[in-house]
């Protein structure tokens, strides 16, 4: 049997049947029991010392629609994968002024906090790409002007393969691999559609990016050296990243992996990226000083 890369796991005929042997021991458990202890006897952990039985579910799951192993069935189903957000009604009178006359704007971290449900009412609402469960490591953000709330900022794990990233970094395939949670994406900005303060968005961003690092090894235990994100050309012209000193390296192809296929979808975007530290480079490649 030819192995197989699963997760940037190579699973082998060998894997395989020790993977079986732990499914049908103890299977009357499930599927999620299944992927902790499987964590465990391969020691698969996040930097955080987490397991990362999100991915192992990811290769179970392959292997199973492969037609490679015997899996139970799941013993819940949902009735939507998409997570069903709660709306929560704000008042949206419109914000128009100088930034400089707002009040008193402050950026919190709101994730595993009373705001968190604010924050996910608000990106599904609001956001043109709506409320998504965050897979794997993340943090939320909320900049309040007062008791009122203009923006949402959302990270979440960095993308597996950026050419451009890649090549302005220097990094290898396998540095790569191994400090990718070294760096997060930020994958939703959001400011409030009734608020229109001129510079706001470049404040605001600017305030959670002093502020990410130390948040990150609070929760995480590891720290971050570098952040990206990725701007729809047709949409934005990422003029706040811009404004917060934001590096474009590229742009993406317009295509989108699906299994070992790429497919083009033409949607393009801007790749853009913020050092947190001035060896970043040298810190993201294992260089010695």
């Amino acid at each position: 049997m030819e192995p197989f890369i699963i997760r940037n796991r190579k699973i082998t005929s060998r894997d395989l049947k020790f993977i079986q042997a732990v499914v049908h021991e103890h299977w009357e458990k499930g599927r999620t029991h299944i992927s902790r202890i499987l964590c465990q006897k391969w020691n698969w952990v996040q930097p955080s010392g987490r397991l990362k039985d999100m991915a192992c579910r990811e290769i179970l799951l392959t292997l199973y629609r492969k037609g490679q192993l015997d899996y139970p069935p799941p013993k819940f189903t949902p009735r939507n994968k998409r997570k069903i957000v709660t709306k929560i009604k704000v008042n949206t009178t419109p914000v128009s002024c100088k930034v400089t006359e707002l009040e008193s704007v402050k950026v919190k971290m709101v994730r595993h906090t009373k705001l968190e449900p604010l924050y996910d009412s608000l990106i599904d609402q609001y956001h043109y790409l709506g409320y998504v469960q965050i897979v794997g490591n993340h943090l939320k953000y909320m900049a309040f002007a007062g008791d009122t709330p203009v923006a949402c900022i959302g990270w979440g794990s960095a993308a597996w393969a950026v050419q451009s990233r890649e090549e302005f970094i220097g990094w290898t395939k396998l540095v790569k691999n191994k400090n990718l949670h070294f760096v997060m994406n930020n994958t939703r900005f959001l400011v409030m559609p009734w608020v229109s303060v001129k510079c706001l968005a470049s404040k605001v961003m600017a305030m959670n990016i002093r502020r990410i690092s130390s948040d990150w090894l609070k929760v995480y235990n590891y720290p971050l050296y570098m952040l990206e994100t990725f701007v729809e050309q047709n949409r934005f012209k990422g003029t706040c990243y811009q404004a917060s000193n934001w590096i474009k390296v590229g742009e993406t192809k317009g295509t989108s992996k699906k299994g070992h296929k790429h497919l083009k979808h033409g949607n393009i975007k801007d790749i853009y990226l913020y050092p947190l530290n001035k060896h970043f480079k040298r810190l993201l490649r294992n260089d010695t000083v």
